[in-house]
């Protein structure tokens, strides 16, 4: 299960670009944390902080506890705008929910099994379709990932959502159809050998 984040905040007294510049030369980050049927509220926080906490590889689908005034506030990241020439973060959105809210949220995908896979064992390439599948869970049960078995997929094969044991309680947010994660495809050497084997015929 995905770790539970932390983050230190303080409110915004001002709001605006000038503002929001202003936050950015001190080295902090304007947010806003939105939703659960109260204001939005607009905070700052420490850019540093905030970038460590990105670089954990799973911010946008982990719980994050904003410390503000406090007071702990339980939030899903939504949206984090970084600048286009340096890279650095520069607002953030924060969803507020309950400890056990529905929420929605991208999980990477992690496959295994690679030995027991036919199609891997002749020389086939994992062309990954989808890195992530979006999932729709409880947000104390958000898993760190989706494990993807390889076990005895061949060469030409699709893997698709109804092949996959989502973790518990959760539910793909793509309900209306049998999407592909992964196919295996043949190498070029294979493709090759076969080709020249249907011009000798």
């Amino acid at each position: 299960m995905s770790e539970v984040l932390t983050l230190a905040a303080e409110a915004r007294e001002q709001v605006g670009k000038g503002a929001s510049r202003s936050l950015r030369r001190e080295g902090r980050v304007p947010a806003v944390i939105y939703g659960n049927k109260q204001d939005p509220a607009a905070i700052h926080v420490e850019e540093k902080a905030l970038y460590r906490a990105l670089m954990t590889g799973h911010f946008m689908n982990s719980v994050v506890m904003i410390e503000l005034d406090g007071q702990s506030v339980r939030t899903l990241p939504k949206d984090v705008a970084f600048d286009p020439v340096t890279d650095r973060p520069v607002h953030a959105d924060f969803l507020r929910i309950g400890e056990h809210s529905t929420v929605t949220v991208e999980v990477p995908v992690r496959f295994t099994d690679e030995a027991l896979s036919p199609g891997i064992k002749r020389g086939g390439v994992l062309n990954v379709v989808r890195h992530e599948i979006e999932l729709i869970v409880d947000a104390a049960l958000i898993p760190d990932d989706v494990e993807v078995s390889l076990k005895g997929f061949d060469v030409g094969d699709s893997i698709h959502i109804s092949s996959v044991t989502l973790p518990n309680g959760a539910k793909s947010a793509i309900d209306d159809r049998d999407f592909t994660i992964a196919t295996i495809v043949a190498p070029s050497s294979l493709k090759s050998s076969e080709g020249a084997e249907g011009d000798a015929a």
